[in-house]
């Protein structure tokens, strides 16, 4: 039976999210964790709602009303989503700017509703922890952090990718394409944009699974080295390059790129320059350019967030891209493209075609969240019920972020500069034939 502490919350719970809905005009509901919901059942079923499951998450929430409080409370399981997904809730959540939704509240009815909630204690220390032991100094990714994210586990990622394990953006040329035909025709398109012949060195910089080097291997003719810090990539990725019979061309090392020696035809970097951090920036750059043969081809695929009209304006994050880095990626960061576009100039490149991807890696990541809740049982099973969700929100998140255009995702091309002419065609048709 409930205490009278329990009673009293639970009834402020109530009275306080009542309030909401009724006032905000919610298009979906709450459940408490005694079961009951708010409104109550319709036609006999539950609709969209938002479960509360531990009496101390609004205390927490509302005594620290902060991105990372709700992302605890929900890796933990205190604050889930029932009756739908993140996708659902964000179509559903109330219109309107932040300011005018506020004044449609009682604010001296919910100070006295939420009273019994702010001042609750729980004894036995409070709800959830967290999995994220990262920094969001913008110093890049260490090997301990590739690992945090990386060497979950193979079977895990294997329940969200292709079937190549291709982790990064999909190159959708129809909206409808499923997720292993978005994948295959990126590695496609990327083969296209390096120009590569048989017979060109390719160094693909955290290659992954390895799905690219092969590709290229196999499709067009060339010799490939890839490099990664994590352990259980380097593993599978050697055990797929021997079963196509591919060693002889195809080589994996588990080595930091920056201690390599020797020059290659072509560098690609996909999905990677995330993990360098804005300080590392001009020795990662130079560091290319020393691997890179003069006019070889090097492309550039990375994540990028809005630029600002300063760059105090740019450095100040939001809550929840802080979050994602801590969290998701310790020791990350993402740069605009603008920056990327004057570092490349600034360390001997000349910049020859910018593509916006965009609305493609909306797509992608919104398919792999798909991919995620149907393999839900195998997902937990494997990884733990925590890091499920934590990666669910993740994905989810960043899917609407990429939508909403908060963030957005560039391919360029660029060539180690010479004089001269560049020796590309006159025209980009054939990469779009």
């Amino acid at each position: 039976m409930p205490n009278n502490h329990g009673n009293s919350r639970l009834n402020a719970a109530r009275r306080t999210l009542t309030h909401l809905h009724e006032r905000l005009g919610l298009d979906f509901g709450f459940e408490l964790w005694d079961g009951s919901t708010i409104p109550a059942e319709r036609n006999g079923a539950k609709d969209l709602r938002l479960a509360i499951t531990d009496e101390m998450a609004l205390p927490r929430l509302l005594r620290r009303p902060k991105a990372k409080t709700l992302i605890d409370l929900h890796i933990a399981g205190a604050i889930d989503i029932r009756g739908g997904t993140l996708f659902d809730l964000a179509t559903r959540r109330p219109q309107g700017k932040s300011r005018a939704l506020r004044e449609r509240l009682d604010k001296v009815f919910l100070l006295k509703a939420v009273l019994p909630l702010l001042f609750a204690r729980n004894k036995s220390g409070g709800t959830g922890g967290e999995l994220g032991a990262g920094t969001t100094s913008g110093k890049g990714s260490d090997k301990q952090d590739i690992a945090y994210h990386y060497d979950v586990s193979n079977d895990f990622y294997r329940m969200f990718l292709d079937s190549e394990m291709v982790y990064t953006c999909g190159y959708f040329t129809d909206w409808s394409n499923d997720i292993d035909t978005a994948q295959r025709d990126k590695l496609e398109m990327i083969c296209r944009k390096l120009r590569l012949k048989p017979g060109d060195r390719l160094l693909d910089i955290g290659c992954g699974w390895g799905a690219l080097i092969c590709y290229a291997a196999k499709h067009y003719g060339v010799t490939a080295l890839g490099v990664t810090l994590s352990e259980q990539q380097l593993e599978l990725a050697r055990q797929r390059i021997a079963d196509r019979g591919l060693a002889d061309r195809v080589s994996v090392e588990l080595r930091d790129f920056r201690d390599l020696e020797g020059t290659f035809d072509k560098v690609s970097s996909i999905g990677m320059f995330e993990h360098v951090g804005i300080a590392n920036h001009a020795d990662y750059f130079r560091t290319v350019g020393r691997l890179l043969e003069p006019r070889g081809l090097y492309l550039h695929h990375t994540i990028a967030r809005r630029g600002k009209s300063s760059d105090a304006k740019f450095n100040r994050k939001r809550p929840e891209y802080s979050s994602m880095l801590k969290y998701i990626f310790p020791g990350a960061e993402v740069d605009h493209i603008g920056m990327s576009l004057r570092n490349l100039e600034a360390h001997g490149f000349e910049v020859h075609d910018v593509e916006a991807w965009r609305e493609h890696y909306a797509r992608t990541t919104r398919l792999w969240a798909e991919r995620l809740v149907a393999n839900r049982e195998a997902a937990v099973a494997e990884a733990g019920a925590e890091r499920y969700r934590l990666w669910l929100l993740y994905l989810s998140g960043v899917s609407l972020a990429f939508e909403r255009g908060t963030l957005g995702i560039f391919q360029t091309v660029a060539s180690k500069r010479t004089r001269g002419l560049s020796g590309l065609p006159p025209t980009r048709a054939d990469l779009y034939r």
